[in-house]
């Protein structure tokens, strides 16, 4: 079996008996005789893309100020030299952006939930019991170390439930501790694109042309 609800242990006691022990840890340094492994879990990822779009109105330095789609102006401050802009296939820095060009956005959102599984383990014989709180193990190294029951724990023995009255000095005891802990991992990307302003509108062919001539 196995119980995923920190902070309780699971486990079985034998000396030609069989129990299952859930113990938590009360000492703060962790026994050389405790051991501790981690694993990671990863959910479905999801991901939300999110598309801006402009027109460069001005640049001054490393400010930028874009038109949106919808009218507002925003001012981009200290934009870094490595920005680029692939504009027309080519990469563009901050200081070759020009008035009218017209700008593209996309972020990326990629979030992915994570479950991350700790398990520790402790091996020992039942030195001391002060039922129904209490027990207090002797370790592999021979060391002793006091653990606490949590309240209604109960232990199969031979096949029959006991509680912690029904551990005796000198069963033998193999406990997990399993504790899991949900997050989650955002990441995020960023690419801008854009194009160059169109050309400038040819003057109308039935308009008159004024060519200055010098005498």
């Amino acid at each position: 079996m196995r119980f995923t609800q920190a902070p309780e242990f699971r486990g079985r006691c034998s000396s030609r008996l069989t129990a299952a022990l859930i113990l938590l840890l009360i000492s703060v340094a962790v026994d050389a005789q405790v051991k501790t492994g981690s694993s990671t879990s990863s959910g479905q990822p999801m991901t939300e893309t999110q598309v801006e779009r402009g027109e460069v109105v001005s640049v001054n330095g490393n400010d930028l100020v874009v038109k949106m789609e919808d009218g507002s102006l925003r001012h981009f401050a200290d934009i870094p030299e490595s920005a680029r802009v692939t504009v027309d296939g080519q990469e563009l820095g901050i200081h070759d952006l020009k008035p009218g060009m017209k700008l593209q956005r996309t972020i990326t959102t990629t979030t992915v939930p994570q479950t991350i599984t700790t398990v520790q383990t402790v091996t020992g014989t039942v030195w001391q019991v002060s039922p129904p709180n209490y027990v207090t193990l002797r370790l592999e190294d021979n060391s002793t170390q006091r653990f606490k029951i949590p309240q209604g724990q109960k232990f199969t023995i031979n096949g029959q439930q006991t509680d912690a009255f029904g551990l005796r000095q000198g069963m033998k005891v193999s406990a997990t501790k399993i504790v899991e802990v949900p997050e989650t991992v955002v990441e995020q990307q960023k690419k801008v694109t854009g194009t160059m302003p169109p050309p400038p509108t040819p003057p109308a062919s039935d308009r008159p042309i004024l060519i200055v001539v010098e005498r």
